[in-house]
């Protein structure tokens, strides 16, 4: 690993309270098209008899839909006990970039078996997604651009260009859609997909960056809401120094719980030891290039502080503390840790040649507005990471979101604001690991506060990003909630299930479907 590799995020997958005052004017609300959807086999699961596929097409601009369209691919996995079929649960597993057809077809084991019976899974790809008019992109551009560690007004600008480059670039390959993959776009077409379905009402499960999704439907469709599920969740509110600073604060969290769970469990490999001076001195090492790649030493002698950070980072995510902490004895008694073990990084776009897809910056540029003026800024905000995260120092994740950003877009197409819902039937279900290392506790707490009371928070008391599977807790919440309407009492906790005394829960909480930042 090279300094340059801090630019991808290494995360392991088995699978911010700013209230503005300024007056944001939403889309107007319109009825979705009613289209009908032809059914046939899926290509990529050509032999489940409970797969099927089809395509919805939908206009690239919604203010135009007389205009260019695109088809959205749709999967489909039957309910399993007909008789009992309530309807559909349309799924949205994040990313941004996260093909929701990829996670009807995989995602078999990531909800329990009383709410697959009920329910038809629809998955989708959201457009500028995998099979709905993909983001292309330069491979070398995608793959290629400078680490999001920056320490020059030069390194500054080099980052504007190399940003301004590869959205030109997309732009070329992609054509008009990569000004239209905001997620008020994508709201209407899963209104449009809920017409097409037959369903008077929406039940829909998002997660992650889909927890954005779940928000902004409800935001401008409340009417046509039966039940709502924003699993771990994000915060649209915020400016940059907002999200950089929630984000940090996430991150020491997460570090905290780690620490933790190690000094209370024996079989934690660094109990006993200081943590805090473990680290420091890993990050001391770091910088004086004494610390190699555990995976691959003689290629990459010198381990650099973001790669460092980015394999704490990913850890979280499931949480893997047991496989944290035998990587950081590891790389402090400079062992090497076969390849076959190396955390995976998922999300990775599909190559065609010289061209990837790559939609993550394009969608998220257009959701979120990361500006940040110059070197100067940049190192504000960076500072102020560091005061927020005195142990992690930043967050991976903000950290590159915001450099993804930089220079991208003059204006964001979807802009930041709290949430504005009102007349649901039924609120929102919100629920969120306390220690989640991306969609922060903060972000939920916030979000929460700004719908009041049309959503009820449930908190996982533990961490990992998703909560839905953490736990008997977890799951029974939003399974009543879904099948039966039953709201969780204001104020509900589920208690923490640590890795180490139920590793079977945490591996069947994550699926292949879940991937990229958020």
């Amino acid at each position: 690993m090279t300094t340059r590799t801090t630019r991808k995020l290494t995360v392991i997958v088995a699978g911010a309270a700013i209230a503005l005052s300024t007056v944001v004017m939403l889309p107007t609300a319109s009825a979705a098209p009613v289209t009908t959807l032809v059914w046939g086999p899926c290509v990529d699961a050509p032999d489940d008899p409970a797969m099927s596929c089809a395509t919805l097409t939908v206009p690239i601009d919604w203010d135009d839909p007389a205009g260019p369209t695109i088809d959205l691919a749709v999967a489909r996995r039957a309910a399993t006990d007909p008789a009992a079929r309530i309807g559909s649960l349309m799924i949205n597993p994040g990313g941004p970039g996260g093909s929701g057809v990829d996670f009807a077809i995989n995602g078999t084991t990531y909800f329990s078996d009383e709410l697959r019976s009920r329910f038809d899974l629809i998955g989708f790809d959201p457009r500028g997604v995998r099979r709905s008019h993909p983001v292309l992109c330069s491979r070398d551009l995608a793959v290629g651009p400078p680490t999001y560690l920056l320490d020059s007004q030069a390194d500054f600008d080099a980052l504007v260009a190399h940003n301004q480059a590869l959205a030109d670039d997309c732009r070329a390959r992609t054509g008009p859609l990569v000004d239209h993959l905001d997620m008020v776009s994508v709201v209407k077409d899963v209104d449009a997909l809920r017409a097409a379905l037959g369903e008077r009402k929406l039940t829909f499960y998002g997660v992650s960056y889909g927890s954005l999704n779940a928000q902004q439907y409800a935001e401008l469709f409340p009417n046509r809401v039966r039940a709502i599920v924003a699993d771990s969740n994000m915060d649209h509110s915020l400016d940059t120094r907002g999200f950089l600073t929630t984000s940090a604060t996430t991150i020491e969290a997460s570090w905290t719980a780690f620490t933790d769970w190690c000094g209370r469990t024996e079989s934690c490999v660094l109990h006993g030891r200081d943590m805090s001076a473990l680290w420091n001195d890993l990050l001391a090492r770091e910088a004086r290039g004494e610390l190699a790649d555990p995976f691959d030493p003689e290629h990459h002698p010198n381990l650099a502080e973001g790669d460092l950070i980015g394999l704490a980072f990913g850890a979280f995510y499931r949480p893997a503390w047991p496989e944290l902490a035998e990587l950081l004895d590891a790389v402090d008694a400079g062992r090497t840790i076969p390849r076959d073990d190396q955390p995976q990084v998922p999300g990775t776009p599909p190559e065609q040649g010289d061209v990837v897809e790559d939609p993550t910056a394009a969608i998220l540029c257009s959701d979120y507005d990361l500006s940040v003026r110059n070197f100067r800024q940049y190192s504000a905000y960076l500072a102020e990471q560091r005061r927020n995260a005195p142990t992690m120092r930043y967050s991976p994740a903000g950290l590159q979101s915001t450099t993804d950003c930089v220079g991208r877009q003059a204006s964001t197409a979807n802009p930041r604001h709290p949430l504005r819902v009102h007349g649901l039937d039924t609120p929102l279900l919100l629920i969120n690991s306390r220690y989640d290392p991306a969609t922060g506790y903060n972000w939920a707490t916030n979000a929460a506060r700004q719908l009041g009371r049309e959503a009820v928070l449930v908190t996982y008391d533990g961490g990992g990003h998703s909560a839905y599977g953490r736990s008997e807790c977890t799951r029974d919440t939003v399974d009543s909630y879904l099948i039966s309407l039953t709201v969780p009492a204001r104020g509900t906790h589920c208690p923490a299930v640590d890795p180490d005394t139920d590793p079977s829960s945490l591996a069947e909480t994550t699926t292949p479907a879940i991937s990229g930042r958020f």
